[in-house]
C-alpha cells in the first residue's frame, strides 16, 4: 500500500517540479519506506513507497520499453498472472505483471487482475495515462481538471496542498455527510475533484479524458440454484483461496479481531493456513454498558490458538487524538468506528505492516438489519435503506438539507437490475456507495496514517462469485443476515458461537459528548463550519442529550464535521486534544 499522484498535461505543458514534490509530500505518510518519480514530456507520475512485498527490487515507478507504472495496493495474484502468461518480469513486483499486461493488452489489461488497487500508467508512444481503480473501490484515486490538464493523487487533500484546487465546499454533497455520515457518487464534497469510480478505467490523452469503462464488482443475474452442501462447499473453497492469496507478503501480518462472525471466519481460515499462531487485535471501551466484544474475541481467538492483543479505547484517549485522527478523512466519513481503527493501527504497527479484517462481510453475505427491512414490500412494513437522516426532526440546523437522498436514489436505481431480487439490490446499493466511500474510505486512511496496509479478504471475485447469487434464503434465515457464513463457522468453527444474536458494535461516543457538553458545545457552535449550518442555541442542548442514540448521532456529525471543516477548508493543522483545537484562534 502507497500513495500515488500525477500530473497529465496538454501539449507542451511541462510539469511543474514544485506541484510535483508537493504532491510528494503530501503522500508521503502513506509511503514511508520511499518515494519515485517519473517525469517525461507533459507527463509526471509520483510514488511513495510502504515495502510490502519485494523489498529489494519493488521500488516505483516501474518501467517496461515506453510504458511506465506506479501503483498503490496489492495484485494478490501476480503470481499467477507471470506464470500463466508468460511475462518476462525484472522485479518480484506484484505490479509489476499489471504494468506487461496494459502493453499487451492495452486499457483491458485490469479485467484479469484480482486485488486492491489503483495505478497509473503512461505509454510514451501513445501518449495515453490510463488510470485504472480495482472494482470494490478499497483504493482511492482522486482527479482534478485544471486549465493546464489533469491531476491525480491518492488523497484529495494532496490536490489541495499542491495549490490545484481550492477547498470549496458542494452544498449538496455537505448535506449528505450531515445526514448519511459519507458521501456519494463520483464527485467529492470538494469542488472540482473527483473520485475514479470503483472499478473504472480511464485513459487521458494530452490533458484530456478520453475513454472511461467499468468492471463491476457483483456478478450479474438473480439467485442460483444450488444445495446448501454445495454452497457450503463452494464457500469454503473461496474463503481459503482469498485469505491464502491475502496472507501473500514479505513483511509480518496480523488480523483485526472483533466478537462478530466476519473476523471470526477470517481468523478461523488464517489459523487454517498459518503454522504459527495468528496475530490478533481487539479494542474495546471504558465505559459501562458500552458494546464491548472483546470477552467474545478473546474466546474466539483461544479456541483458534491465535496470540490475542486486546486495547482498551478511552476518553481521555479520543479527547487527545481526535483532531489527528478527523485530519486524516480528507474525503470525510463521519463514522464514529474511525476511533477505535485509529487506535488499533497505532497498536499493530508496533508489529506488523499488514493486517486482515472483515469489512465487506455485511455486505457480500446479507448481514444487515435494514436489508431485512428492504426485503419486505413496503405494505408489509419495507421501507427504503436511508430514508431518513441524522438530523431529521431534530430543530438543529438552519435550513433543511435537500438533495442529499438525490445520490442514494440514483445508486437504487442502478442497483436494481433486472433478476435481482429486493436483497440482491440492497447489497449492490451498499456496494456502490457505503461501502467505498465510508467502510473502506476508514480503513484505508485510519491504517496509513500508521504505515499499515489494511487488506479485506472478502472483498474479492472469488468471495463475490461464491456468495452474492446464492438463493436469498441462505443469506436471511428466521431472522438473521450472513445465514451460509454462520453455517460454514458452525461446521469448522464452532466455537466463534455464530448463531449467537449480533450485539453491534458502536463507540460510546455520544455519552462522551455528553459528559463534556458544557465546555464542547460552545466551541463546536462557534466554528466557521458550524455556524454556517446550524443555530447555535440548538447545539448545546442537542449535546447535553447525546447519550440518547439519534442526538449522538447527530451531536457526533456536527463534532465532525467542525474537526474536518477546521483542518480541510480552514487549513488549520490539528494541535492539542479537542478542546485546545477548537478553542484556538
Amino acid at each position: 500500500m502507497c500513495g500515488i499522484a500525477g500530473l497529465a498535461l496538454k501539449p507542451g505543458m511541462t510539469p511543474d517540479r514544485s506541484v510535483l514534490d508537493a504532491l510528494t509530500r503530501a503522500l508521503a505518510h502513506r509511503g514511508p519506506d520511499g518515494h519515485g518519480h517519473h517525469v517525461q514530456g507533459n507527463v509526471a507520475l509520483s510514488h511513495t513507497r510502504l515495502a510490502i512485498i519485494d523489498l529489494v527490487t519493488g521500488d516505483q515507478p516501474l518501467h517496461a520499453g515506453p510504458a511506465s507504472l506506479v501503483g498503490n495496493g496489492e495484485v494478490y495474484n501476480y503470481r499467477e498472472l507471470r506464470t500463466d502468461n508468460q511475462l518476462a518480469c525484472a522485479t518480484g513486483s506484484d505490479c509489476e505483471p499489471p504494468l506487461h499486461l496494459f502493453r499487451r493488452d492495452g486499457v483491458g489489461f485490469a479485467d484479469t487482475l484480482r486485488g486492491m488497487y489503483a495505478l497509473a500508467l503512461h505509454d510514451r508512444v501513445s501518449r495515453q495515462v490510463v488510470l485504472a481503480r480495482d472494482p470494490f473501490g478499497i483504493k482511492p484515486l482522486y482527479v482534478t481538471e485544471t486549465p493546464q490538464g489533469i491531476a491525480f493523487a491518492s488523497e484529495a487533500q494532496a490536490l489541495i496542498a499542491a495549490g490545484l484546487v481550492a477547498p470549496r465546499l458542494r452544498t449538496t454533497a455537505l448535506h449528505e455527510l450531515l445526514q448519511l455520515q459519507f458521501t456519494t457518487g463520483a464527485e467529492t464534497i470538494f469542488e472540482g475533484i473527483r473520485r475514479l469510480l470503483p472499478g473504472e478505467t480511464v485513459v487521458i490523452t494530452d490533458g484530456r479524458v478520453v475513454e472511461r469503462r467499468r468492471r463491476a464488482a457483483l456478478p450479474e443475474g438473480g439467485p442460483e440454484p444450488i444445495t446448501e452442501d454445495a454452497a457450503l462447499a463452494r464457500l469454503d473453497a473461496a474463503l481459503e483461496t482469498s485469505v491464502d492469496l491475502h496472507q501473500r507478503s514479505d513483511v509480518p501480518y496480523g488480523m483485526f479481531l472483533s466478537g462478530g462472525t466476519d473476523s471470526a471466519a477470517v481468523l478461523a481460515m488464517m489459523a487454517r493456513l498459518n503454522d504459527r499462531p495468528v496475530l490478533a487485535f481487539t479494542a474495546g471501551f471504558d465505559v459501562p454498558g458500552a458494546a464491548d466484544e472483546r470477552e467474545a474475541a478473546a474466546h474466539a481467538a483461544r479456541a483458534a490458538g491465535a496470540r490475542h492483543v486486546t486495547l482498551d479505547v478511552t476518553r481521555e484517549m479520543a479527547w487527545r487524538h481526535l483532531p489527528e485522527i478527523v485530519a486524516g478523512m480528507d474525503d470525510p466519513a463521519a463514522d464514529y468506528a474511525i476511533i477505535p481503527t485509529w487506535f488499533l493501527a497505532r497498536r499493530a504497527r508496533e508489529e506488523v505492516k499488514v493486517v486482515l479484517s472483515g469489512e465487506g462481510g455485511d455486505e457480500i453475505f446479507g448481514g444487515y438489519g435494514r436489508y431485512r427491512s428492504a426485503m419486505r414490500p413496503w405494505w408489509r412494513g419495507g421501507k427504503a435503506m436511508r430514508a431518513h437522516g441524522a438530523f431529521d426532526r431534530l430543530d438543529v440546523l438552519r435550513a433543511p438539507p435537500r438533495g442529499w437522498r438525490d445520490g442514494i436514489e440514483a445508486a437504487e436505481a442502478a442497483a436494481a437490475t433486472p433478476g435481482r431480487t429486493r436483497l440482491q439490490a440492497a447489497q449492490a446499493l451498499d456496494v456502490a456507495d457505503w461501502l467505498p466511500n465510508d467502510l473502506l474510505v476508514k480503513l484505508d486512511r485510519c491504517l496509513m496514517a500508521h504505515g499499515v496496509e489494511g487488506r479485506t479478504p472478502f472483498l474479492d471475485a472469488g468471495v463475490a462469485g461464491a456468495a452474492y447469487r446464492l438463493p436469498d434464503a441462505m443469506k436471511v434465515r428466521d431472522g438473521q443476515g450472513k445465514w451460509i457464513l454462520r453455517q460454514w463457522l458452525a461446521k469448522h468453527f464452532p466455537a466463534s458461537e455464530p448463531f449467537r444474536r449480533k450485539q453491534g458494535f458502536t463507540v460510546p461516543v455520544g455519552a462522551w459528548i455528553a459528559e463534556a457538553a458544557d465546555r464542547l458545545a460552545p466551541l463546536v457552535a462557534a466554528q466557521p463550519g458550524v455556524a454556517e449550518i446550524a443555530k447555535p442555541d440548538r447545539i448545546l442542548p442537542l449535546f447535553r442529550a447525546a447519550a440518547g442514540k439519534r442526538e449522538g448521532f447527530a451531536a457526533w456529525h456536527l463534532l465532525f464535521h467542525a474537526l474536518w471543516h477546521r483542518r480541510h477548508v480552514e487549513g488549520i493543522a490539528p494541535q492539542g486534544d479537542v478542546l485546545s483545537y477548537l478553542a484556538e484562534r
